[in-house]
């Protein structure tokens, strides 16, 4: 599904990688060593060289907004830009089922972004993002502020994903959810990025 051949970006030294569907592999390392950088340069949202391919179709070939539709990027913090949370969905009334898996009212569509705990905001910005049907998710610590219970929908909702095909990379500091999640790991340590265990 999703493969890159000598990606390399700011700090980070050229690696080779290939992520099946349904694959869940958790991105690890101390704070700082380039995590959300990983996940931002296969975004293609920050300057990066190598090749990343969907399906074998090189990103080169494919439209920036497409690339980002297909392969989604879930920052630890969302930006939201209008005033509703609503207003941020294409299709609102499609999304009610996420919103209410993600263990918040439907009501919240119209709620102010400015009244959202980050908690709330960090789950409806991973509703946000599934509602486009990403083929792979690029998750950037998606529970880091969640409650064990909210932690727990979370979870259940990526699995449901990956069951359906879709590929996740998982950058988390939580070892156990990487074990719950991931059969792989990609380990980033000093700027090289090594495959090994969750």
């Amino acid at each position: 599904m999703l493969s890159l051949r000598g990606l390399t970006a700011r700090g980070l030294a050229p690696f080779d990688f290939h992520l099946e569907a349904g694959e869940c592999v958790a991105v690890t390392g101390a704070s700082g060593s380039g995590k959300s950088l990983l996940l931002r340069a296969i975004a293609d949202l920050d300057p990066n060289d190598g090749q990343a391919l969907l399906d074998g179709t090189p990103r080169a070939a494919i439209a920036g907004p497409d690339w980002r539709q297909r392969v989604g990027y879930l920052a630890p913090v969302a930006g939201w830009w209008a005033e509703t949370v609503g207003a941020h969905f294409a299709d609102a009334e499609a999304a009610r089922g996420l919103v209410r898996a993600v263990g918040l009212d439907a009501k919240a569509f119209g709620w102010s972004v400015s009244r959202l705990s980050t908690g709330e905001a960090q789950r409806l910005a991973l509703a946000r993002l599934l509602a486009g049907a990403p083929e792979v998710l690029l998750l950037d610590e998606p529970t880091g502020a969640l409650d064990a219970a909210a932690r727990r929908a979370v979870e259940a909702i990526l699995k449901e994903r990956l069951a359906a095909g879709a590929a996740i990379l998982l950058v988390t500091h939580d070892r156990a959810q990487a074990r719950r999640l991931a059969k792989r790991a990609l380990r980033i340590a000093k700027g090289r990025v090594r495959e090994g265990a969750p």
